[in-house]
């Protein structure tokens, strides 16, 4: 059994196919969610903090560096073909993306800087004091939703989000 890539993944030369761009909430998985989006665009000004843009083939992509997505379904709503679908009972998780904090993060470098601790409204980012003053950052997983809010704040670019199956151990 072989890596199943799609043909974007293909023509752009990734064929780990670990390079998916970051869909809106709810997307199918992405195989699925290329063959059913029509590129209509209409999640993109659905998007009340402008997150959602125009990436790759005009299909919809995430850009976290606007700021951090609520959850608020607006870009559901206004999905006509499906490609962005949540379960019915709404347990589904709107993505499997995660935040990873990099070796180059200022706080890990003894440089004073909570912002992404304060940008996280789920608290999945906490401080711990240490020996010497220095306050390292603690990432809980488990209550990470991988909204990315902490990716906009971060003045060096220390936060990486990607989907679950493809994270390293960073930090």
């Amino acid at each position: 059994m072989g890596i199943e890539i799609n043909r974007m993944q293909f023509l752009a030369g990734d064929l780990s196919g670990k390079q998916a761009a970051m869909r809106p909430p709810w997307a199918l998985p992405e195989a699925a969610f290329v063959d059913r989006c029509t590129r209509c665009g209409d999640c993109i000004p659905a998007c009340p903090d402008g997150l959602i843009t125009e990436g790759r083939g005009r299909f919809p992509q995430m850009d976290f560096s606007r700021g951090g997505c609520d959850f608020c379904r607006e870009c559901v709503v206004v999905c006509k073909p499906g490609a962005l679908l949540p379960d019915e009972a709404g347990e589904q998780a709107p993505w499997r993306l995660k935040v990873t904090i990099l070796h180059n993060c200022l706080s890990l470098n003894a440089v004073i800087c909570r912002s992404c601790g304060e940008a996280c409204d789920e608290r999945a980012i906490r401080f711990q004091l240490e020996l010497g003053g220095v306050a390292r950052p603690v990432l809980d997983q488990e209550a990470c939703t991988g909204c990315g809010a902490c990716f906009a704040v971060c003045p060096i670019s220390s936060i990486r989000i990607s989907p679950v199956e493809s994270q390293d151990q960073a930090a």
